[in-house]
């Protein structure tokens, strides 16, 4: 039943789509391009990019709007229903599927876009189930274990040591171990000291970042993957997905069972719009957190507090693993302004561009000239970007892998979002991933 009403909102959510789409552009003209993105830390680095291509293109000029990321989908798709949307906007691997199905975005083929002029699997990622490009690659991120570097003094815990963790799903190897010396009770005793008070914590060796949905991108996604277990059949456009494999349940018992053992803070304290991981460690709360290169300047900005980073730890496969995703940037199929459009797109994807981005330090553009311009630029400012950088150059001694790509991607977001929040917060058994997973499957065969 429950299935059914997802499987209806997103049937009713297309038709409103499909047949909404009566061309708008709000704010577009023939001289205008507009523009969305969410992150408003990297508007600047777009802006400088507007003001050489407007240079290049005399008479177009760029309007760039920015939007949270809650609110950001929700209006875009209001948008498309309204016929107001953008003629460019920054998209996300988990929604282009659904918006290449609704037929809201245009095809980029003759762009000249070139997969081998950008890190690698970023280009492929944006193909749609028809073969066709729906994306030009825009930047890419990792995840690395953030932690407070006087903490981690304080428990003895050196960078090298925290560089060469392991882990398993069995005892948590010699990551769970450091997690648990960085943990302090109110009454100063460590997570692997005798008397240690779990129900009384002043200092979580882990932040947590939630349940993670479907994908647990900075939550237990490094350890699954590094245990060799992946999301679907198929590395993109899967027609089966693996929540009911017994490799992905028991690590994500041992995962969540951090927190039963007061080393990890608990569901209960997790808020996205409040106290996510970067708050926790921020707030003193926690040691130590998982969480993406995005997030690089706001830990490095935490007032008083000296914030280290680490590759993810190894695992049961024998190499550390960590997702490596990409944001793209679509064209909307009713563009007011389409050709501007598709000129600020290229513009966007090139190598000029994507330099100019790298040089603010903000985020790793998806070209290697832009990546190489992103780490001197963090290198300017002090921040060694290593653990995020070195898994993407030495492909021996790590693994990444993407966001799943599958359709029906919001159906099973609606479906896991409330049953690893379950597990994780209500302690229901990972057994009940089986029913979860049955019902994603079936919805994947219609």
């Amino acid at each position: 039943m429950r299935m059914r009403a997802v499987t209806a909102l997103t049937g009713a959510l297309a038709l409103s789509l499909v047949s909404g789409c009566a061309g708008g552009g709000a704010g577009s003209s023939a001289r205008t391009v507009t523009y969305w993105l969410w992150d408003a830390n990297q508007q600047p680095a777009y802006e400088a990019c507007a003001e050489d291509f407007e240079k290049q293109n005399p008479g177009l000029k760029v309007k760039i709007t920015q939007l949270g990321w809650d609110d950001y989908w929700t209006k875009l798709t209001a948008s498309f229903i309204a016929g107001t949307e953008p003629d460019v906007f920054t998209d996300h691997i988990q929604k282009f599927g659904q918006f290449a199905d609704l037929k809201v975005l245009e095809p980029l083929d003759d762009l000249g876009i070139d997969d081998a002029d950008y890190q690698p699997g970023l280009g492929a990622n944006w193909r749609g189930q028809d073969g066709r490009r729906y994306g030009a690659p825009k930047d890419w991120d990792t995840v690395a274990l953030f932690y407070n570097r006087a903490m981690a003094r304080e428990a003895g815990l050196t960078p090298d040591r925290l560089n060469d963790l392991s882990w398993n799903p069995e005892d948590g190897g010699t990551f769970e171990k450091a997690v648990a010396h960085l943990t302090v009770d109110s009454l100063g005793r460590r997570g692997d000291e005798p008397g240690f008070d779990k129900d009384h914590v002043a200092v979580y060796g882990l932040a947590t970042n939630g349940g993670g949905d479907g994908d647990g991108q900075t939550q237990w996604s490094t350890f699954t993957a590094s245990a060799g277990w992946t999301y679907t059949d198929r590395a993109r456009w899967g027609t089966r997905y693996r929540y009911d494999s017994k490799t992905f349940q028991s690590v994500v018992e041992w995962y969540f069972g951090l927190a039963g053992k007061g080393y990890m803070v608990p569901f209960t304290d997790y808020n996205s719009q409040s106290n996510q991981a970067n708050t926790q460690v921020a707030a003193g709360k926690a040691a130590a957190s998982f969480d993406g290169a995005w997030m690089i300047s706001s830990y490095d900005g935490f007032k008083g507090m000296d914030i280290g980073t680490a590759v993810t730890p190894a695992g049961p496969a024998g190499r550390r693993a960590t997702m490596m995703n990409g944001l793209a940037d679509s064209i909307t199929r009713n563009a007011r302004n389409k050709q501007g459009a598709r000129k600020w797109v290229a513009y966007l994807a090139s190598d000029e561009c994507q330099r100019t981005v790298g040089g603010y330090g903000i985020v790793f553009p998806a070209t290697p000239g832009g990546t190489e311009a992103a780490v001197a630029a963090y290198r300017k400012k002090g921040i060694d970007v290593g653990a995020f950088t070195e898994p993407v150059a030495d492909k021996e001694r790590f693994a990444t892998f993407s966001y799943p790509i599958t359709d029906y991607a919001a159906d099973v977001y609606a479906l896991m979002h409330p049953a690893m929040q379950d597990i994780f917060g209500n302690g229901k058994p990972v057994s009940g991933l089986d029913r979860t997973n049955s019902q994603i499957n079936l919805i994947l065969d219609q």
